[in-house]
């Protein structure tokens, strides 16, 4: 299980999806201009949500 991080404050989150109970992995999205966005997504492709916040940043990830 993918275990999201706050450098700033050492808040952690752990999360799993809502309709099989999976832990979520760690991915990336790649955006139209190039860039990307670091996104937790369910293993058995039920989705993905933006990976979390917190102090207003985003958490690094610790697998």
């Amino acid at each position: 299980m993918s275990t999201y991080k706050c450098d700033q404050c050492g808040m952690s989150v752990n999360a799993s999806c809502g309709e099989c109970n999976a832990p979520l992995q760690n991915g990336m999205l790649d955006l139209d201009d190039g860039s990307q966005v670091q996104v937790s997504k369910c293993p058995n492709e039920h989705g993905k949500i933006k990976s979390p916040l917190c102090c207003g940043n985003d958490m690094s990830c610790a697998i």
